[in-house]
């Protein structure tokens, strides 16, 4: 039969369309191995692959039945984020050998999971029918290798070179030697020898008597592997679903009455052990997936703050890990100087070769103080001076960085401008080029000093004053505080607009304040730095409907001139943001604020289906059923799977002293329809305590159960 009239040849014409009918993407993940598919379980070679080290080593996954697309059932990832399961039946297929098969006789289950560094897939087939079917099965694939920044975009000059595909009867090895003269290897092994395998393509004919099963294995990897069976699927299934619950584990255990709310902290709970990879200094949570799939510096800490009072254990590890990367030498390209921590790592050609200057890059203001703050609260919650003394060199030197290059222009705020034309425009969290804005809708120039970032820096003084307390250095730490009360002063002095009753974003290179209404001035008010006055009449333009989206605050008031709901920086809804902002109304005594946030990201949770993405646009709840998604957001992203947790702390007015062995809670507040949250497993020092939280008429009551050398005190 010729070519383009073989089912067993052809391709769907249309298969982008069909096969996104969901419009959504399945992760998975394991250490640095990240996989995007669709519902189908297909790769088209799009923003989707199997990822390794920074490179997409399968571009193209993608099964047929005698050239048309299964129907889709249904398609989902475990609870504990290990296995991606798509079942789907067959379309009418044309006559074959006398047996023509009917619509939806055929069921088709691919299960997907990583192991070790690569895929594992089983594929099976059942036929329901009463008669018996051939079904002509393929399976196309590819392998781009191209870096994760070709895959978002990057355009290069020059790529290496795609080495010969080797065919052997059951495998196939697909390679690339690259310009950081690199070999990159696909193989892709089958457990059953296909009638026809070429460098693209594997064609089976599946013979089955009605009710029979065929299952195929496949295994994706980066070295040969052995011959694929349902052993290896099944050994490597166990083993990850161990290692996944191990994960979970980690920690004190949070849990509700109420089911969707438990759900919420259930699925938050498992994204984060989903992203976090075992480092030999630590633990670290991986920012998000696809596109922030590593270690980054302001995420890993953020999400570290937020998940600190139940697992301090996370926080060591990225304080370890960021220590050993802080940065000793100065480099316009990276944006570095000594005693900078870390932005972003990176691995993959266009890094090693230095196309991108993300293979370790700096370009980041707020990291600096970040780890200081870290260390600071992780020290009162675990009373762990001993590792505090191991950090303690990289926290001076920090500090060093903080008063010297931090302070670019020497007017006493800490500052940034990018070092090179390839590194970041913009520098805090908020790092999209037109993110920080005059309120006539002019870009700032740099060097620009931003208002939390100010905030932070007062934390870390205050917090460095404290660590020398309890080194037994009280002249170091007057000298610490001392800094802080002046900061204090100059940045109520400068950053204050008192016709919109709030602080500025930040100051320009010129020192004039950018005088727009933002989110920066809610998380600023977590440092602790402003008034009581001032912070009230912050948290009064914090609930204002410009601000407010219902759906929680919005990055950017939609009354200044740049506001977009749909824009990445600049009307958006960021749940990490709403949580520190959150932490911060909680510090001035704004409780009902605090819990109006929990309950606008709550209602959010509920219509994502209890998984926060990174963002979502920030329309009005008014205008809109649902939460509108933003298109490219990461999912799962860690500092929005973390957002639940520091929520729950800001309702509960909660703080752990590990040196005193002390829980306060202040004034809790239980989120709406939540009448018990219960905390199990809760470490302080050498003692396990639980809490229970119940909500009693009108009152809250707060229990502490387990080891009796801990105290609550409740105000």
């Amino acid at each position: 039969m010729p070519p383009d009239t073989n089912p067993m040849r052809s391709e769907p014409k249309d298969d982008v369309n069909e096969s996104r009918s969901l419009q959504e993407s399945f992760v998975l993940k394991h250490d640095d191995v990240f996989l995007v598919v669709d519902a189908y379980g297909n790769l088209l070679g799009h923003g989707d692959g199997l990822f390794r080290g920074g490179t997409r080593v399968l571009s193209r996954f993608r099964i047929n039945l005698a050239g048309r697309l299964p129907t889709l059932l249904s398609a989902n990832v475990s609870r504990d984020g290990t296995l991606f399961t798509s079942h789907m039946t067959n379309p009418p297929l044309a006559e074959r050998a006398g047996l023509p098969t009917r619509e939806g006789v055929i069921h088709l289950k691919r299960a997907m999971l990583l192991w070790t560094d690569g895929l594992f897939e089983r594929l099976s087939v059942v036929n329901f029918g009463a008669g018996a079917v051939v079904l002509p099965l393929a399976i196309s694939f590819a392998a781009d290798f191209h870096d994760l920044f070709e895959v978002r975009g990057r355009q290069r000059k020059q790529r290496g070179v795609p080495g010969h595909s080797l065919v052997g009867a059951d495998r196939v090895v697909m390679s690339y030697y690259g310009r950081d003269e690199v070999t990159r290897e696909t193989h892709i092994a089958f457990s059953e020898t296909p009638q026809r395998l070429d460098a693209g393509r594997a064609e089976f004919l599946v013979h089955l008597s009605p009710g029979e099963t065929w299952d195929l294995f496949i295994e994706v990897a980066a070295s040969p592997p052995p011959p694929p069976s349902h052993q290896r699927y099944r050994r490597a299934l166990t083993q990850a679903r161990w290692r996944a619950r191990n994960a979970a584990r980690c920690g004190a255990v949070l849990s509700s009455s109420d089911r969707l709310f438990g759900a919420w902290l259930d699925r938050s709970r498992s994204d984060l052990a989903l992203l976090t990879t075992e480092k030999p200094t630590g633990r670290y949570p991986y920012a998000g997936i696809p596109w922030f799939s590593t270690a980054f510096g302001r995420d890993g800490m953020i999400t570290a703050l937020q998940t600190l009072w139940l697992d301090p254990g996370l926080a060591k590890g990225v304080l370890l890990y960021l220590a050993e990367m802080q940065a000793h030498e100065v480099s316009a390209f990276r944006d570095s100087q000594p005693g900078k921590i870390l932005h972003e790592t990176r691995t993959g050609e266009m890094a090693a070769l230095g196309e991108i200057p993300y293979g370790r890059y700096y370009g980041a203001v707020d990291t600096t103080p970040l780890f200081v703050i870290l260390a600071a609260a992780y020290a009162e919650r675990t009373g762990d001076l001993a590792t505090i003394e191991i950090l303690w060199p990289s926290l001076c030197l920090a500090m060093d960085w903080i008063s010297t290059y931090g302070d670019s222009n020497a007017d006493g705020f800490v500052d940034y401008a990018a070092g090179a034309a390839s590194g970041l425009v913009n520098q805090g969290w908020k790092d999209s080029a037109d993110s920080i804005s005059h309120a006539d809708g002019r870009l700032a120039e740099g060097p620009i000093a931003l208002i939390e970032v100010q905030g932070q820096v007062y934390q870390a003084l205050r917090g460095m004053a404290a660590l020398a307390g309890h080194r037994g250095e009280p002249l170091v730490a007057k000298s610490f505080q001392d800094r802080a009360d002046i900061l204090r002063e100059n940045v109520e002095s400068r950053f204050w607009v008192e016709e919109l009753g709030t602080y500025a974003i930040a100051l320009d290179g010129a020192g004039r304040p950018c005088k727009i209404l933002s989110s920066n001035a809610g998380q600023f008010l977590a440092s602790g730095l402003p008034s009581a006055e001032r912070a009230a009449r912050v948290a009064n333009t914090m609930r204002s409907p410009a601000m407010d989206s219902g759906w929680g605050v919005r990055t950017l008031s939609a009354d200044e001139q740049r506001f977009n709901p749909l824009s990445y920086h600049n009307g958006s809804v960021w749940p990490h943001d709403n949580a520190l902002c959150a932490l911060g109304l909680r510090l001035y005594g704004q409780r009902d604020d605090a819990s109006r946030l929990m309950d606008a990201l709550f209602a959010a949770a509920i219509r994502f289906e209890m998984r926060l993405p990174e963002l979502f646009c920030g329309f009005a709840r008014g205008q809109v059923e649902a939460p509108v998604p933003y298109p490219v957001a990461c999912l799962p992203q860690a500092w929005a799977a973390g957002a639940v947790f520091m929520l729950v702390q800001a309702c509960l007015g909660l703080r752990v002293d590990g040196w005193n062995a002390t829980v306060f809670v202040d004034n809790p507040a239980l989120p709406t329809g939540v009448d018990e949250l219960q905390v199990k497993g809760l470490v302080i020092g050498s003692h396990v305590i639980n809490l229970k939280i119940s909500r009693l008429a009108d009152q809250i009551d707060v229990t502490l159960t387990g080891d009796a050398g801990v105290r609550l005190v409740r105000s």
